[in-house]
């Protein structure tokens, strides 16, 4: 019998959260004066969450690594957010994006949840407009939308290619103006480092201040985790250098559930890896997938060609050409969900039509785009027979206004002009779908201890769609935890101030003071990057976009020895005492080779494909889907929720047994 209670309200899918809102408790306004909340992390979800808890009177205190909420990893979002407004009136609506989400999710993700999403979707878009967030619009002046991947409608609102930053910079002034009145105290560059419990409930946290070294207390009421996700354990992804795992890490040692941490997203137009010298990768907006069109030669020695620098892809003419994607999936073509066009990349290089010197890279090619805009253009502005250097300069007139910045990131890094030239792109990891478990009000398993956005795992199933991480992470902190964290503080109003001079917090402090003084005594044989770097092979090769059981018993067994390794043999230089970069990094890498082995021990349980996780053990033998992911509905569908004993190789499983009422379980095909 599960321990998991998900507190899913009863009743008819499209009135669960209505019905929930109406009979959950409230904390009137002059009570919320004396309940003090933490939120650590303050991208978008954090951010957003911080602000709208601080306007409704609640005293928050903010954390964050960066020296300025502005810097979170929110901000190198690029294509978009989801919300089903219909603006297009292509067919699309709550029930749409809810249906869209969870198949798209391969049928892992909670109903009640993702048709919440979907329904408070729309406020955001207003919410955000309200703010003065800049998002493009048509030319009669209405809101654009574009489509991204799994989907067959337009529901994607953006802003050129930053809308996240965007985003982050209207939330950024929401929590502003919270400061400017006081009900926001924000402590930048602090990492949380542990998280402080008494009688069972979330209490405070004990954080480093990254400036000065000095350990401090901080107490609440209540804890918000919005820290994002944990790409990073695969040393190379496109998240942020500084993306981790630790505060997700830190509850869940302290007693929060970790759910399905196998699930993790590898994004499909990514600028290929050059050499062993990078330390992240750069993820192309998938945006790109509406006007690029991907393709490899149609014949070996052709990319053998362009491998040895013999061949140009402009030399190839259009029936040289192998459009994998559209040829697959002629449904959807290149605007399949991001799991399937990374597959399906990893398989054209694997039989040996990879373009770059690796031969690991497919084209993004937008000459077609370039094309069909420059006629469309030429005919708009008056011209019936424009030349064809005419229909070029308009077509990449009208590109660049769509896709302008990221073209030019593209030139900067690779020094080749994409207007001209193919793009070349390649899978990397990118977002991770699982997280901490939580319920519907999204409160962990540790009471008064809640995660948002990435750091949680609700809404995505084992894959998510494009454009709507901004969209969950938005939801979450400005619409469905401002609610919800009201009915667990309503039992706090009486509790008084919560004190930092207990034997819990003495105990935390502690703790975190022995971790780091074990990190300073290793023996200095290795750096940090070392075992970061190793980590980080181990992960891609044998946990990557495809797994098998032999791969996964492997990785467990050289996980747990490399970790052993890092605690003898790490080099942390300086002191603990001041500031220090590389101890930050070492506390990161710690909980990285922890949560490595959990990750692997998870996906070696799960013995089915679905979404981002795919077992070489589990696919379609035959038919249409010959090829593809093959999950197992009679013994997979749940969430897999880990309880911390110590070792990874202890931890428990718990079950959450997903139910579906409003969809019918149907193989994931997009053709």
């Amino acid at each position: 019998m599960s321990i998991l209670d998900s507190k899913i309200p009863e009743g008819p899918l499209a009135d669960k959260w209505t019905k929930h809102k109406n009979t959950i408790n409230l904390v009137n306004p002059a009570n919320k004066r004396n309940i003090d909340v933490i939120v650590v992390g303050t991208g978008l979800a954090g951010g957003s969450a911080a602000a709208t808890l601080a306007e409704l009177g609640y005293n928050v205190k903010t954390f964050c690594y960066q020296d300025s909420p502005r810097r979170a990893h929110s901000i190198a979002a690029q294509g978009g957010i989801n919300a089903a407004k219909n603006y297009q009136g292509d067919g699309d609506s709550n029930y749409r994006l809810f249906y869209d989400t969870v198949k798209g999710g391969d049928y892992r993700s909670r109903e009640a949840n993702v048709y919440r999403l979907a329904e408070v979707s729309g406020n955001i878009i207003d919410q955000c407009v309200a703010q003065g967030v800049p998002f493009a619009r048509e030319y009669g002046g209405l809101l654009d939308n574009r489509s991204f991947g799994g989907v067959l409608v337009s529901r994607t609102f953006y802003a050129k290619g930053q809308t996240g930053q965007q985003l982050l910079l209207g939330a950024y002034s929401a929590m502003n103006r919270q400061i400017n009145r006081g009900k926001i105290q924000a402590f930048n560059r602090h990492e949380m480092l542990d998280l402080v419990k008494i009688d069972g409930k979330a209490r405070g946290i004990v954080a480093r201040n990254l400036v000065t070294g000095e350990i401090e207390r901080h107490s609440a009421h209540a804890v918000v985790l919005a820290t994002g996700g944990y790409g990073n354990v695969f040393f190379l992804s496109t998240n942020a250098m500084g993306s981790n795992v630790m505060a997700a890490w830190r509850a869940h040692r302290r007693g929060a559930f970790f759910a399905n941490p196998c699930y993790t997203q590898i994004h499909p137009t990514c600028i290929p890896v050059s050499g062993d010298h990078q330390s992240k990768l750069t993820l192309m907006s998938e945006s790109l997938r509406n006007d690029g069109r991907i393709w490899v030669p149609k014949r070996k020695e052709d990319a053998e060609a362009i491998r040895t620098g013999k061949l140009k892809p402009t030399q190839l003419a259009e029936e040289e050409r192998d459009y994998y994607l559209e040829r697959r999936y002629p449904a959807f073509g290149n605007l399949v969900p991001r799991d399937v066009a990374s597959r399906a990349a990893k398989e054209r290089c694997d039989e040996g039509f990879g373009v770059n010197k690796t031969g690991e890279a497919v084209y993004l090619d937008f000459a077609s785009a370039i094309q069909r805009y420059g006629k469309e253009k030429a005919l708009t502005s008056g011209i019936h027979n424009p030349t064809s250097d005419q229909i070029l300069e308009l077509g990449e007139k009208v590109i660049e206004d769509k896709y302008g910045n990221l073209f030019q990131m593209y030139e900067k890094i690779v020094d080749e002009n994409p207007y001209k030239t193919p793009m070349m792109i390649y899978p990397a990891v990118h977002y991770t779908m699982g997280g901490l478990w939580v319920d519907y009000n999204l409160q962990t398993t540790v009471p008064g201890c809640y995660a948002a956005g990435e750091a949680n795992f609700s809404d995505h199933g084992a894959n998510r769609l494009g454009a709507s991480a901004l969209m969950q992470g938005l939801a979450d902190g400005y619409f469905v935890l401002p609610y919800t964290i009201g009915d667990y503080l309503s039992h706090d109003i009486r509790t008084g101030k919560i004190p930092t001079d207990t034997p819990e917090f003495d105990k935390a402090e502690k703790d975190v003071k022995d971790r780091i003084e074990k990190l300073m005594a290793g023996s200095g044989e290795h750096s940090v990057d070392y075992y970061h770097k190793k980590l980080g092979k181990i992960m891609w090769n044998k946990c990557g976009m495809s797994r098998n059981e032999q791969g996964l018993k492997e990785a467990i067994d050289e996980i747990a020895a490399l970790r052993e390794d890092f605690w003898k043999n790490v080099k942390v230089p300086g002191n603990a005492n001041s500031m220090n970069p590389e101890l930050e990094k070492a506390g990161r890498v710690a909980d990285f080779l922890e949560l490595g082995e959990l990750f692997a021990k998870d996906a070696l349980d799960r013995n089915e494909s679905c979404g981002g996780h795919f077992r070489e053990e589990s696919v379609e033998q035959s038919g249409e889907q010959k090829g593809e992911a093959l999950r197992d509905d009679e013994n997979f569908k749940y969430v897999s929720a880990w309880e911390y004993k110590g070792e990874p190789k202890d931890a428990v499983l718990h079950k959450e047994d997903l139910v579906f009422k409003n969809i019918e379980l149907k193989t994931r095909s997009y053709k």
